[in-house]
């Protein structure tokens, strides 16, 4: 299976593009995120809000919202619109969130995600992440569990 590579620019998010992060949310999850949700996040200095413009359309594709907490990076959120998915954008918002932390001496990275969610898994492991537990219960739309996975530090690059 060959994927297309979309081809985007990726910048900082902004409180203006909360209206299409709000949209690309609810098209991804049962229990989206609310708009106050992302602000705090987007506001805070110790979170990195990434976002993947489409290069050709300037549309944004797709996000990632990482905050550090005391010695690791907590994976928040990660959506890509159903448009612009199995281009590689969730992947490469990862990959540019690795390297922009690489070397800042802490324990890694953590998220969890629905055990059934199976692509996500795939994605996840296919970047360095493995499992590492379970939080029973833990989505409160069908008290799914969540996989709770992790990814060693990524060192400075020389």
């Amino acid at each position: 299976m060959s994927t297309v590579r979309a081809k985007v620019e990726l910048r900082a998010l902004g409180m203006a593009d909360l209206p299409t992060i709000e949209a690309i949310e609810r098209a991804s999850y049962p229990t989206p995120w609310s708009r106050s949700m992302f602000a705090g996040e987007i506001a805070k200095p110790h979170s990195l809000c990434v976002g993947a413009f489409d290069e050709e359309t300037g549309q944004l594709a797709g996000y990632v919202i990482i905050s550090r907490y005391v010695d690791a990076w907590h994976v928040m959120n990660i959506a890509v619109s159903p448009h612009h998915r199995r281009r590689g954008i969730a992947w490469t918002l990862l990959d540019h969130l690795f390297h922009v932390t690489a070397g800042q001496g802490h324990r890694g990275y953590t998220l969890e995600v629905r055990v059934s969610n199976s692509d996500a898994i795939r994605l996840y492991e296919s970047v360095g992440f493995k499992a590492r537990g379970i939080r029973r219960g833990y989505y409160t739309d069908n008290r799914e569990d969540a996989l709770i996975m992790w990814k060693d530090p990524v060192p400075a690059s020389e």
